[in-house]
């Protein structure tokens, strides 16, 4: 009887087994993990990389929560100091000088009506949990129960922050209409869509018999951004302002995601000149670090000790990383450099858009882009909108992956290629992301059936 040699097999690479075991162990809940398939065990600036030796642009920076991109050596530094000074991770709210140096960072960075009579309130470590301090706030502050909020807007998976969300189901909370110019819900887009938006709310709050009784507050974001990547018109902004004031209704701005630089300005609000009565900050504001407060008028200050607490308020790494980047971002113009190179890479989308008939829109401000992808063999409504793709934009980001690129999606059906980009990325950083989004375009219309099944021409203007 012959016998056969056996052939050892390769075991799979370590990176396979940590994916697999992943997918085995955490829970269906998980995101992000399931379009980007990657182990990260190294990451500087822009640039990350796997366990499987690839390099990757990263454009998702942690959500927008890498405002100087994966391990800036100011933060690192900031981190450093605290650990080797010997000062406790964990006060609670608790006063320490790495607190009092956050604190006094974060105040010269505001408009001035909030830097010299504003009152900070430390919450949890996740933006959520300051939207909740905000409510639980102006709720205390007037009296008053109801809640305003926007179509497409996103403020957290908290109860109440997704009660004033664009997915709630069962709520109390007022929808309004958010300016959206490709799909103004108007037909009309531009400022008189804006214009009819304000209208449509004022009347709301005018009218006795709206159903609509006087809201405790109106919470808003500047940029939409899990949304799609939409900029509200800064004269839309300036109305909700003047409505808000008029009324005596408190208005709440969530800069979680638009803060520190992200759209241009270091706050969002910026653009527009309003001053909110509540400023909703996280992400980028603990240097990639859990950290969330609210800013508000000494005047809502009327809540009692321990109406909104949270274990993890005294983060002394989160604050000391996030006055270094605070201070990194301000003293380095940073916020006009992602104006300036923003205007340049929305300038090179526009004409990506030209090409592709694919591309329905493309929208922004800053460092926060949006490219909505279409069906590009449907019809164009009225307003010359076509229906959403997810199923494009889904290859084109599997597409991205493949050329080493790192993107989200968002907007209302997950067809909007989302780009967050580091503040710090060089110009011929932003050419390469540009170029590989690109190539990553044309791949997945080539190979992705439309519904009568695949198109061979593809591109306005440009063949495959």
């Amino acid at each position: 009887m012959a016998l056969t040699e056996s052939v050892p097999t390769a075991a799979p690479p370590a990176h396979e087994g940590i994916l697999r075991r992943q997918s085995l162990r955490e829970s269906a809940a998980r995101t992000y993990a399931r379009s980007l398939p990657i182990v990260p065990v190294r990451a500087r600036g822009l640039t990350i990389e796997g366990a499987d030796g690839r390099r990757y642009l990263d454009c998702l920076s942690g959500a927008g929560t890498l405002a100087l991109g994966h391990n800036h050596p100011v933060v690192l530094e900031a981190i450093r100091t605290v650990l080797d000074s010997g000062a406790p991770l964990h006060i609670l709210d608790l006063a320490t000088p790495v607190k009092d140096a956050f604190i006094t960072e974060l105040f010269a960075t505001l408009p001035k009506e909030l830097a010299e009579k504003g009152r900070i309130q430390f919450c949890g470590p996740a933006g959520t949990d300051a939207v909740e301090a905000a409510f639980t706030l102006v709720r205390t502050a007037t009296g008053r129960e109801g809640l305003m909020a926007f179509s497409g807007a996103y403020h957290g998976m908290t109860a109440q922050a997704l009660a004033a969300s664009g997915g709630a189901r069962h709520t109390s909370v007022v929808r309004l209409p958010y300016p959206y110019d490709y799909r103004c819900p108007f037909g009309t887009g531009g400022e008189r869509g804006a214009e009819l938006a304000a209208r449509w709310t004022r009347s709301l709050l005018d009218d006795q018999k709206s159903g609509v009784p006087g809201p405790a507050g109106m919470i808003l974001e500047p940029v939409q951004g899990e949304g799609g990547v939409i900029p509200a018109p800064d004269s839309w902004l300036r109305r909700m302002r003047e409505l808000t004031a008029e009324r005596r209704i408190p208005l709440i701005v969530d800069e979680v995601q638009t803060g520190v630089g992200r759209t241009g300005a270091f706050w969002a609000i910026e653009h527009s000149g309003i001053v909110p009565d509540v400023l909703v900050l996280s992400k980028a504001i603990g240097g990639s670090l859990p950290l969330a407060v609210i800013v508000y008028r000494e005047e809502l200050d009327a809540w009692q000790p321990g109406a909104h607490a949270g274990t993890f308020r005294g983060n002394q790494l989160a604050m000391a990383a996030g006055r270094a980047t605070l201070a990194y971002v301000r003293e380095n113009g940073l916020d006009r450099r992602a104006g300036e190179l923003g205007a340049r890479m929305h300038a090179r989308l526009t004409d990506l858009a030209a090409a592709h008939d694919c591309i329905g829109d493309v929208r922004g401000r800053g460092l926060m882009l949006g490219v909505e992808i279409v069906d590009r063999e449907a019809e164009a409504d009225a307003t010359g909108a076509r229906p959403a793709d997810p199923r494009l934009a889904a290859a084109v980001q599997h597409a991205c992956l493949d050329r080493g690129l790192i993107v989200e999606l968002g907007g209302r059906h997950s067809a909007v290629v989302r780009l967050l980009p580091p503040l710090t990325i060089t110009d011929e950083q932003a050419d390469a992301i540009l170029d590989r989004l690109a190539d990553a375009l044309m791949a997945a219309v080539r190979t992705t059936p439309g519904p009568m099944g695949p198109s061979p021409t593809t591109t306005r203007g440009i063949s495959p």
